[in-house]
């Protein structure tokens, strides 16, 4: 039922894909979509103490971020969060099923590398999103549990609602580099 939202016909009944144009921006409103989904969500799960306590907490047990981490939470967090925010993302963007399957793996792969906890030279994500490992593990800090609560693209809402917390990549003594927030 869903995919005859979303899908086009021919006269011989073949599904018709959108122009790559129109994939992009139907690519580009469902970040926008899940951006938006996902801030005021996990934003109300730090400000809930019932829902922090006993839901989003379990994501925060990662203080040091690692890769598989991100998807490390509980079942309702992964419900309201992934799934709730991926089928409005679908259903607002009028993606394809195929176009879906893209997005969303693009989406996933995204999110496990903001976790991470690496900052690589040359990483396509860190050179074409503010919203990288380093922004994203700042909020795992215990500084940091109040800002950077934008996920998985940008980091709009942080901004526009005074949530954002700037840092800056520090070398360590030992090697590799550090996400450090600014002092005010």
């Amino acid at each position: 039922m869903i995919l005859q939202l979303t899908t086009t016909r021919n006269a011989s009944g073949d599904v018709v894909q959108p122009s790559i144009p129109r994939q992009a921006l139907q690519i580009l409103i469902a970040m926008f979509v899940m951006d938006t989904w996902q801030y005021f969500v996990h934003r109300y799960m730090h400000q809930n103490k019932f829902l922090y306590r006993h839901v989003h907490s379990q994501h925060h047990r990662l203080v040091a971020p690692y890769a598989v981490g991100a998807l490390y939470n509980h079942p309702i967090e992964g419900l309201l969060l992934d799934t709730v925010g991926g089928a409005i993302s679908y259903l607002a963007s009028g993606m394809t099923a195929r176009t879906a399957v893209l997005f969303f793996c693009f989406a996933v792969v995204k999110t496990v590398d903001d976790h991470c906890g690496l900052w690589l030279p040359g990483n396509i994500f860190h050179l074409l999103f503010q919203n990288n490992t380093a922004y994203h593990d700042i909020h795992h800090q215990l500084k940091g549990l109040k800002y950077n609560y934008s996920q998985p693209f940008f980091p709009i809402w942080d901004k526009v609602l005074g949530t954002y917390m700037p840092f800056n990549l520090v070398t360590r003594p030992e090697g590799g580099l550090e996400a450090r927030p600014v002092k005010d």
